[in-house]
């Protein structure tokens, strides 16, 4: 079955950086377009960054783009979220997901999630 790992999530200062790893199975990883999304408490879960299936092509919400990196590693089934420049708003528990062929940037279109990474930014 279809499982996806996340880890790398922790507590840092502001202005600090870290970096979020994926691990996927159960699934033909090289075919799946990966993506993180994150959840704030009380608020919605919303996209962060999406990769292409070939690692060719990337996509970030606005909030975080120029900070944080997404990259994958197709031979170990890995995806990754480097972020860099913290915030205190990034606070949040981040999620792994995938969907074969192309991505999207809402939840909904996502049936496999992983268990999450809490990431908490103090000021």
């Amino acid at each position: 079955q279809v499982q996806l790992v996340e880890s790398g999530g922790g507590l840092v200062e502001a202005g600090g950086s870290l970096r979020l790893s994926c691990a996927a199975s159960g699934f033909t990883f090289s075919t799946y377009a990966m993506a993180w999304f994150r959840q704030a408490p009380g608020k919605e879960r919303e996209f962060v960054a999406t990769i292409w299936w070939s690692g060719d092509n990337t996509y970030y919400a606005d909030s975080v783009k120029g900070r944080f990196t997404i990259s994958r590693d197709n031979a170990k089934n890995m995806a990754y979220l480097q972020m860099n420049s913290l915030k205190p708003e990034d606070t949040a528990v981040y999620y792994c997901t995938g969907r074969k062929a192309y991505p999207y940037t809402t939840p909904i279109a996502y049936n496999y999630w992983g268990q999450g990474t809490q990431v908490t930014v103090s000021s």
